[in-house]
């Protein structure tokens, strides 16, 4: 069982930047495959990216492509979201999670998460 940290949230203007940590412990993290979802206020959670155990493979929401980018570090049981040119749309609670059992951008099929980090975009 893994558990899961995240941080680096917080409050940015509009084109700035962010970069999100997600510290993993008590398990084995580079045998899971990634996870980074996001939940704005009265809104459902929605898939924002995803890596694979090596970090070769990603892919990403149309919304964050070319934006934002994942990668992780196996050595340092750490996941990474550099997030850039942020929006206010962007604004939400950003979790990561590992170890999805099938369908990648489903968050119902993550086994592990972490407790979120808020990003607010001002304008």
């Amino acid at each position: 069982q893994v558990q899961l940290a995240e941080s680096g949230g917080g409050l940015v203007q509009a084109g700035g930047s962010l970069r999100l940590s997600c510290a993993a412990s008590g398990g084995t993290f580079s045998n899971y495959r990634m996870g980074w979802f996001r939940q704005a206020q009265g809104k459902e959670r929605e898939f924002v990216a995803t890596i694979n155990w090596s970090g070769i493979i990603r892919y990403y929401a149309d919304s964050v492509k070319g934006r934002f980018s994942v990668s992780r570090d196996n050595a340092k049981n750490t996941l990474y979201l550099q997030m850039n040119s942020l929006k206010p749309e962007d604004t939400a609670d950003y979790y990561c999670a590992a170890e999805p059992r099938g369908g990648y951008s489903d968050y119902t099929r993550y086994t592990y998460w972490g407790q979120g980090t808020q990003v607010t975009v001002s304008s």
